[in-house]
């Protein structure tokens, strides 16, 4: 294939600029509500002003190495990514990561609108970068980092996939209610929901929980908590780390498979206990969850692909 039938598949996001005009209709009545609850609105105005300059600046260099689409992220569920073509995301780093668990193989190509604004820790590249790694990415020349994610698969089909983490639990603040099951244990509980994460959501929210859970532990707590909480670990690790958050122990539920490692070829298995409400969601994206009501049962463990992330 010549490089130049190649395509080239540009994923971004409306900006917040655009998210509140698509809410209010007009850039007026945003800077009203904007300033009205005390923000900055220049800011608003800023932000987009420098992600439509990346656009204008990426789109010329993409074109010259293929056939080029744009896809907006509320259109990733639903989208076909060609086998061969190269995945290029202008965003922060959520959206690569909402990017990854729809790729089957394709490699993506993360650049930084804004590197003052954005750390960008899945965004290795910045707009001016790309014109000169573009040539060595089309001939298979730069480096690929794997990143290792999870999977849940439910018994009636369903499977979604997770580059940080997973969440199980019920929608809203209700307690979850579910039996877990990790090798030959088995038990029933009642808590705010379990928590999978991958070595590149080791960082954050699971992060957040353990560091809470060795405040309250003290000297006391598990080392291997410690370590995670501190560090972290590799993104690449085909490993996964789950900790139920607030179990509730009682008369008819336990606590005792709280905090724990899924190796590879293992898997945690959790049937609900929740007539309506129940839910599974990966990376922050409720809307695109599932629906865990009583009865079903959830595989959870490292998928078998890993995410491509080049460098």
């Amino acid at each position: 294939m010549d490089r130049t039938d190649r395509k080239i598949v540009l994923v971004t996001r409306r900006t917040r600029l655009e998210e509140l005009v698509a809410r209010h209709n007009t850039v007026e009545q945003a800077r009203f509500q904007t300033e009205r609850l005390g923000m900055d609105f220049g800011d608003f105005l800023e932000e987009d002003r420098l992600h439509r300059a990346a656009l204008d600046a990426l789109t010329p260099a993409l074109q010259v190495h293929g056939r080029l689409q744009r896809l907006d992220r509320r259109f990733l569920p639903n989208f076909l990514f060609p086998p061969d073509c190269l995945v290029v995301v202008l965003g922060r780093d959520g959206l690569v990561a909402n990017t990854l668990k729809y790729l089957d193989g394709q490699p993506v190509l993360a650049v930084n609108p804004d590197p003052a604004r954005w750390d960008g820790v899945l965004l290795p590249f910045a707009v001016d970068d790309v014109s000169a790694v573009l040539p060595e990415v089309m001939r298979g020349r730069r480096p690929v980092r794997e990143i290792t994610m999870a999977c849940a698969r439910l018994d009636d089909g369903q499977s979604l996939l997770a580059v940080n983490d997973l969440f199980i639990g019920m929608r809203g603040h209700a307690s979850a209610r579910y039996e877990i099951a990790l090798d030959g244990q088995r038990e029933r509980q009642s808590s705010s929901g379990i928590i999978v994460s991958t070595g590149l959501g080791s960082t954050g929210w699971l992060r957040s929980i353990l560091t809470g859970a060795c405040a309250v532990a003290g000297r006391d707590a598990d080392e291997g908590m410690l370590g995670i909480r501190q560090h972290g670990f590799a993104w690449n690790s085909r490993t996964l780390v789950y900790n139920v958050r607030e179990p509730y122990p009682s008369r008819t539920t336990e606590a005792g498979l709280v905090f724990g490692q899924i190796p590879e070829g293992g898997s945690l298995r959790i049937r609900s206990l929740m007539p309506e409400h129940g839910l599974i969601f990966s990376d922050g994206m409720e809307s695109d969850g599932l629906e865990f009501r009583s009865g079903l049962e959830a595989t959870i463990g490292v998928a078998p692909r890993p995410g491509l992330l080049l460098g």
